[in-house]
């Protein structure tokens, strides 16, 4: 049965103050103390701290144990390997890639690293090029898998545990990834598909968080502060595990391989008491938000982040949708660039430019450093010029162009002056940094288009994303497993900086910045759950808001 006019009439009146306009009188019938005005919240991101922000930095903190323990096996892997049964690291120096830059070493130095190879605290083993690929490429399978269900699971129960069990899950198995690789390299790539399983519903949970939290108006800037904890992540992660590997006079915690996992999961663990501790699913459910910030946020956002009972997804319309067809290609396209990166800068910087391991772990992190730096000032221009009237749509393409024609160009020309060491470097470091223009593109793009289903349409982009985290080092492992040649990386870069081009031709031409229609084709429909009605009549919500349009409960 549906309620009628009466019953709305009672239901719209008994709205808490804070979604109300403060300067309107309530129209309720039961008699409340006067309500003084709340103060005016101030817009800027980082004035009036408040609870969005507590979330704001757990989530950047959560992206950053989370890349630290997805990103810390691709130095590890360096001093893993058994380089003697490594064909792509032949001790026969006529194979190796720019012999002019291999330092000439002290035979004290030398006696040293063979110590160091020997050491049976830390044994290494006998993978090839192609089995390091695989292992690398490994997690990702895990990953891809849980995109989409973990989308949805945190639509229907909220985000904060879905990202929390999620980031537990990795942080215990980067525990136990020392046993596994001692015991077998089926058993390591089992863990790391375990990882991935868990990491997999970090992003779309996120974004479900996102879409619940964030005025419009912040959405650039506190979104992309959340998702550079990514760069930050690696650029921990690196010099942090160099230097641990770097050290064999430590105790399990501080020296060797295995303390690499060891410390990055303890620490993802107590991240995970502090999330638990002081993050919630939604404004409305928090028990310490003032109702000046609850105010803001909600008359921002409307009442996405109230609703009990989230419509169901538009399927059909929503895969065939240009604008998230745009998202997706761009974001598969940044993933093979980042992930061709992210898994294979340690072993370009060991067999080309032939850096020691604490060299290369610092060289490695310094442009994704840089990426955060690119990112978070990208974002609040982004955000500046959407506040000044530049359409959301053109702000997303020119960013997502920045992000990928500049290194994709510089990607190129790195190929052609690797053994210029600086050069090389520079040019490497650039094109990566550059890359953190996209965390104002795409990245948030899937809130632009649909609050309601933005988790969703996460978990499914970036699904399709993360195939190339598969991809990019199997096809990089092929390459080079015969040998680390120059014209091999070339091949290697020239495949990043194509894809490059060819995404951002198609987001240019499709994305849109726009809410689409079927974000809220649920509100002109009747809809049923097992023990209720749902009723969207606009005709009897016609003095509320579009956006703060929310369904009737029918018992």
């Amino acid at each position: 049965m549906y309620k009628d006019s009466t019953t709305v009439q009672k239901r719209k009146s008994s709205y808490s103050p804070s979604r109300m306009d403060p300067d309107q009188p309530s129209t309720s019938s039961t008699t409340t103390p006067p309500q003084p005005p709340p103060t005016p919240f101030k817009t800027s991101p980082f004035q009036n701290w408040g609870t969005r922000h507590t979330l704001t930095i757990l989530g950047f903190l959560g992206f950053a144990s989370s890349y630290s323990m997805r990103v810390n096996l691709s130095i590890a892997i360096v001093t893993m390997v058994n380089t003697s049964h490594d064909h792509g690291h032949s001790h026969n120096s006529s194979s190796l890639a720019c012999p002019n830059l291999i330092p000439n070493r002290t035979e004290e130095e030398i006696a040293t690293n063979l110590l160091i190879s020997s050491n049976s605290k830390h044994p290494k083993f006998p993978w090839t090029a192609h089995e390091q690929g695989i292992i690398l490429g490994s997690f990702f399978y895990g990953y891809v898998a849980t995109q989409v269900p973990g989308g949805m699971l945190a639509n229907r129960i909220g985000g904060k545990w879905v990202f929390g069990i999620g980031m537990l899950i990795t942080a215990v198995f980067s525990l136990v990834t020392p046993w596994a690789a001692n015991t077998g390299l089926e058993y390591l790539v089992a863990v790391r598909i375990i990882q991935g399983l868990g990491e997999g519903v970090t992003n779309p949970s996120m974004h479900a968080l996102l879409a619940q939290w964030v005025p419009p108006l912040e959405r650039s800037m506190l979104g992309a502060f959340v998702y550079a904890g990514s760069q930050i992540g690696t650029v921990v992660a690196l010099p942090v595990s160099g230097w641990l590997l770097g050290n064999e006079d430590g105790t399990i915690l501080t020296s060797g391989w295995p303390s690499v996992f060891y410390v990055f999961g303890l620490l993802g663990i107590v991240w995970f008491i502090l999330w638990c501790a002081f993050i919630h699913d939604s404004p409305g459910v928090h028990p310490s938000i003032s109702q000046e910030e609850l105010h803001y946020i909600t008359s921002s956002i409307g009442s996405s982040s109230r609703r009990t009972i989230k419509p169901p997804t538009p399927w059909r319309k929503l895969l065939t949708s240009g604008p998230v067809i745009a998202i997706l290609v761009a974001q598969t396209g940044h993933g093979w660039g980042l992930y061709t990166l992210l898994t294979e800068l340690p072993t370009f910087m060991d067999d080309v430019l032939h850096f020691d391991i604490k060299q290369n772990a610092y060289l490695s992190a310094l442009p994704y450093f840089l990426m955060w730096i690119v990112s978070v000032v990208s974002s609040i221009y982004a955000d500046k010029l959407r506040a000044r009237g530049v359409g959301t749509g053109f702000v997303r393409k020119m960013f997502n162009t920045i992000a990928h024609w500049i290194p994709g160009i510089l990607l190129i020309l790195a190929s052609y002056s690797a053994c210029d060491r600086s050069l090389t470097v520079i040019l490497i470091t650039l094109a990566i940094s550059i890359n953190g223009a996209a965390w104002a593109s795409f990245t948030v793009n899937h809130i632009d288009l649909s609050p309601n289903h933005a988790a969703v349409m996460m978990g499914i982009t970036n699904g399709f994303a993360n195939l190339c985290g598969i991809g990019a080092p199997y096809v990089a492992g092929l390459i080079i497993n015969e040998g680390s040649s120059i014209s091999r990386w070339r091949l290697i870069f020239f495949i990043a900086a194509i894809v490059y081009f060819i995404d951002n031709i198609v987001y240019v031409c499709l994305a849109s910045g726009e809410t689409q229609s079927w974000d809220s084709d649920h509100r002109d429909k009747v809809f049923t759950s097992p023990d209720r009605v749902i009723v969207c009549d606009p005709a009897l919500l016609e003095d509320e808001e579009e956006d703060d349009r929310s369904p009737l409960l029918v018992p």
